[in-house]
Formats: C-alpha cells, sequence, structure tokens
C-alpha cells in the first residue's frame, strides 16, 4: 500500500492514523518540541508493515551522536528491512542514508539525501537530516545549498514552511551571508514564532557581529516559545551565556551554567557539549570552574566505544576534563582517540578524517596549555584553525580554538600570533569587554575600529 504525505512525497503507508503520527514525529523533529518516539511507536503501531517509522526512529537516535544508541538503531534499520511491504523509492533511499550514518559514512549518507532532494525537494524529512549532518560535519555550502535549492518548490501555506527557511537561514549564517541570514530568520518567526532553529540562527548573526547586548534581548523576546518543553532550550541557554561572556559578566554566565547548562539538564552528549564549552571558556579566563567541570565528567559516559566515535565531541570532553583537573584521564582519552583514528578499523568512517586532521590537534594543543606551555599549545592548534570547520559544529561553537590560542599567546611567547588574532576579531565585530580583556592579557590594548 502506498500514498502520498501532505507534501505529495510518496509514502509508503495508507493508514491515516499512521501518517498523522509519523508527521508529527517529523514536525517534533525539526521543532524540537518533544522527542518523536512515541509518536513513531504510534505509526508502528498503526501500521505494523510501513518501514519507514522503523527508519526514522533509527535516524533520530543517530542524530544524537551517542555511540550507545547505534545498536538500537541497527535494530530499527533491521526491522525496516525485514518487512514484507515494498518500501517506495524515497523511503528506502532514506533507509539507504541511515544505514551510511550508522556505519560512519556521513558524507555518501549527505549525498544519497542530496539524490532524494532533486526529485523530491518538498522531502522535509531529508532536508532535516542532511542539514544535521551537514551540521556534524562543517559543511557550511551544503547547509545553504540545500535548502535555497529547495525553498522555490515550497508552499508558504505548508506549516513545515517556517522550518525550512530556518535551516536556510542558518546555513546562510554559517556562509557569513549576516543579513540575509537575519532576515531569513525573521521571516520564518514572522510566520510561526514556535521554531526554536530561527531564533538560533538569528542569535548566531548577532554573535557573530558583536551584537551582544542585541542578543540577549532577542533570546529573551522569544524565550515563551523555547524555553519549556523543548530540546533545544539547553543550547540557546548556552547562546545567551555567550552573549553574556562577551559582556565579561562572568557571575552571569556561571548562574546560566547551574540553572541551565548542569545536572539533570544535561541528558545527552550534545547538551555535554555546550556545558563544556562555556567551563573552558571560564577556565581560560582564570575563573575556578574544577567543581562545576568535576560535576560535568561524572556524569559523561567514559567507555572504549565512546572515545573516538565523533571528534567534536572528544574535544570537548577533553577539555572538560582539563577544566576538572583530570590530565591523566584526559591523556588516556586522547590515546584512544588516536588509537581509533589511526588503526585499522574501517577507513571510511568520516570521523577517522576528522580525528586525525582537526580533533587530535586541537587535543593534544589543549594538553599542551594545561602543561603550562602555552608555545606548545600554540604551535599543535593554529596549523588546523583553518581547517578546523571540517570537525564540525558553527563559527560560534569553534570560536573556542581562536580563544584558545589568545589564551596560549598570552601563556608564552607569541605574542604576534595573538595580536593578528585579535586584530581579525576586531575587523570582523566591535570592541567588546570580552576582546579588551585578551588585549591587555597580550600587553597592549587594542583600539576599537570605526
Amino acid at each position: 500500500m502506498s500514498s502520498s504525505d501532505l507534501r505529495g512525497n510518496p509514502q509508503g503507508s495508507d493508514v491515516a492514523a499512521a501518517r498523522d503520527a509519523a508527521e508529527q514525529a517529523l514536525w517534533r523533529m525539526m521543532s524540537f518540541y518533544d522527542a518523536p518516539l512515541a509518536d513513531l511507536d504510534a505509526a508502528i503501531a498503526a501500521d505494523p508493515g510501513w518501514a519507514l517509522p522503523h527508519v526514522m526512529k533509527a535516524g533520530f537516535l543517530l542524530s544524537l551522536t551517542e555511540p550507545s544508541l547505534c545498536d538500537e538503531a541497527a535494530a530499527h534499520l533491521a526491522a525496516a528491512r525485514a518487512l514484507r511491504r515494498p518500501a517506495p523509492a524515497r523511503e528506502q533511499a532514506h533507509a539507504d542514508a541511515v544505514q551510511l550514518v550508522l556505519e560512519g559514512r556521513w558524507h555518501a549518507a549527505s549525498r544519497r539525501w542530496d539524490e532524494v532532494l532533486l526529485e523530491h525537494p518538498r522531502d522535509a524529512l531529508a532536508l532535516q537530516w542532511a542539514q544535521l549532518w551537514d551540521f556534524y560535519r562543517g559543511d557550511a555550502t551544503g547547509l545553504r545549498q540545500r535548502p535555497a535549492r529547495a525553498l522555490p518548490d515550497w508552499d508558504e501555506a505548508d506549516p513545515l514552511h517556517p522550518y525550512v527557511l530556518a535551516l536556510y537561514a542558518f546555513g546562510l549564517e554559517e556562509c557569513n551571508l549576516y543579513p540575509q541570514a537575519e532576515e531569513a530568520g525573521r521571516r520564518a518567526l514572522a510566520a510561526n514564532p514556535r521554531v526554536p532553529w530561527a531564533v538560533h540562527a538569528v542569535a548566531h548573526v548577532m554573535e557573530m557581529q558583536g551584537r551582544f547586548e542585541e542578543g540577549s534581548v532577542w533570546l529573551r523576546q522569544y524565550q515563551p516559545q523555547w524555553a519549556d518543553g523543548n530540546g533545544f532550550a539547553g543550547h540557546l541557554w548556552w547562546h545567551k551565556a555567550l552573549f553574556r561572556l562577551e559582556a565579561m559578566d562572568t557571575a552571569g554566565v556561571l548562574r546560566l551554567v547551574d540553572n541551565h547548562l548542569s545536572g539533570d539538564a544535561l541528558q545527552i552528549t550534545l547538551q555535554r557539549v555546550d556545558a563544556a564549552a562555556m567551563l573552558w571558556r571560564l577556565h581560560l579566563l582564570g575563573e575556578d570552574v574544577a567543581a562545576h567541570a568535576s560535576a560535568l565528567v561524572a556524569g559523561w559516559p567514559d567507555d572504549e566505544a565512546g572515545a573516538g566515535y565523533y571528534a567534536f565531541n572528544d574535544v570537548h570532553f577533553v577539555l572538560a576534563l582539563l577544566a576538572a583537573g583530570q590530565g591523566a584521564r584526559a591523556e588516556g582519552w586522547v590515546a584512544r582517540c588516536a588509537q581509533r583514528a589511526l588503526g585499522a578499523e574501517d577507513a571510511r568512517r568520516a570521523n577517522h578524517q576528522m580525528a586525525r586532521e582537526v580533533g587530535l590537534p586541537l587535543m593534544r594543543g589543549a594538553l599542551a596549555y594545561e602543561r603550562g606551555d602555552g608555545d606548545g599549545a600554540a604551535d599543535a592548534i593554529y596549523p588546523v584553525r583553518a581547517t578546523a570547520r571540517h570537525f564540525g559544529g558553527s563559527h560560534a561553537q569553534r570560536d573556542l580554538i581562536d580563544l584558545t590560542l589568545l589564551a596560549a599567546a598570552a601563556r608564552g611567547r607569541r605574542r604576534a600570533l595573538g595580536r593578528a588574532l585579535l586584530n581579525e576579531r576586531l575587523m570582523a565585530k566591535p570592541l567588546s569587554p570580552l576582546t579588551r580583556h585578551w588585549a591587555e592579557r597580550l600587553g597592549g590594548a587594542q583600539e576599537e575600529r570605526a
């Protein structure tokens, strides 16, 4: 049995209850309002012969970047393959792409979703998943171009149109097209204020342009929509902390960490990464965050499967360990990551290249910094700065690299490097209290550029 979804895409079920539950799950994936698992279970129960809900469960679990969920994801993919009813080619392609993700072949998965979207530009599931794995791979061009290719074929009356527009807004921001990104994000929110990815895209614009006070106001304006019942809330609280950090309001940052980036608020590694990133920034400023960092790493899974699964997460775990004063444990984690990335395991895994080219140098640089070797840290980190996007994250997240370099330059003899980084920063956005702090640490205040 087959039919079409609300956007005319071929769909392998004509059971209304199953289709409605899958559509609700899709909205949850794009909006982050609760997890989609219960809806997908309802879709499976309503039409046990439909493969797509199993594929959607597998893809959602893998999108959390938790190695502990891989077996469950694999079981759902196996269940989808075992169903006798033939799935439409579109749904088979989704299963192929998610299987590639499971195998660690993230670049190939994104290419498979590209193929889907050429035939079905209104496939919101393909757009959502491709955006996530473009983000995890640091493919800024893909983040922008893929929704750009699809959007003209969308009906603006479609309830999911604002969410696709938000994907485009974030892609524009990551390609440094800030006015266009802000316009697209604001347009998405004008259509529907419950689009956290659009709030997020505009917050990124304000971060990159140094509009930190305006950014705080922006997040507060939409806070009623994103702060409660939304899985993306922790990351938006992190953005709020970034704005307070730019103002050198370290006490305010710590309050946000205590209230929103610690304890029960941290359920998955993606949330722990935000906490680690903020604590490391405070650590670089000389704040004593050892107790916070110790509590964070106590709740961070530390097993053989975790080390080397995703370099972006590995770097942040090492930073949390170092901020907690657990240098020996950090060195052990780096060694395990290196063994996996440099060993004989399947070379097709995207993360092996990420780790070799970016993750391992960053982790080794952080180890050197914590040993008091500022020059060694700078020598390890600076060469990979230009290609660091290849291990994922956003410009705002990877700014941690520059902040670590500034701290290393202030600690060692690489003052010329530090001044060059400050010059670059001041050409991008106005002088802020945070930038002034690093200028003073480097031995000479920088003048604000007009």
